[in-house]
């Protein structure tokens, strides 16, 4: 049995726990008023973990076509922009169903076959510093472990039902 001061380490029984882990980490550690981590499902961006969990429902869907994820991941912007308006390839799509999103951040999350999965992403209602891009690295460092866990053969949630808000 493993002592009880040494199991906050202990190892996540599942995919959804460590997302919930990451999430919450990332809320605590790097701010921002929303993560979650999203799945592609054919042309719509499906939420399957959010934190904190009162702003967004799992289930949520948004068109790809008109997500900043998207945006991010085909190489039109940068995984973090502080200030959504002043990149072109965000600007036009920073009125989102959640609000409006004065700056954003996003990792691309990839399966065993490094085909997209979808992301682990982060909003803000305001602009952020240009100091949190030195932030950036932990959150690549969090997505690239949903990454590994996916790769290992841990199952994410089936996508929960729609509810389309795009």
């Amino acid at each position: 049995m493993v002592p009880a001061h040494v199991a906050d380490v202990a190892p996540w029984r599942d995919w959804t726990a460590a997302a919930d882990d990451a999430l919450r980490f990332l809320h605590a550690h790097v701010g921002w008023d929303l993560w979650m981590v999203t799945r592609l499902v054919g042309d719509q961006q499906v939420v399957l973990r959010v934190w904190p969990d009162h702003r967004v429902r799992p289930g949520t869907q948004v068109p790809w076509a008109g997500s900043l994820c998207r945006q991010m991941v085909e190489g039109n912007a940068p995984r973090m922009a502080t200030v959504t308006a002043i990149v072109p390839a965000y600007a036009s799509y920073a009125r989102q169903p959640l609000g409006t999103v004065a700056a954003y951040v996003g990792v691309p999350l990839l399966n065993r076959d490094l085909e997209l999965f979808g992301t682990l992403c982060g909003v803000s209602s305001r602009a952020k510093p240009r100091s949190a891009t030195r932030e950036l690295t932990v959150i690549e460092a969090a997505g690239r472990t949903l990454s590994t866990l996916l790769a290992a053969g841990m199952e994410p949630p089936a996508p929960p039902s729609s509810e389309n808000q795009g």
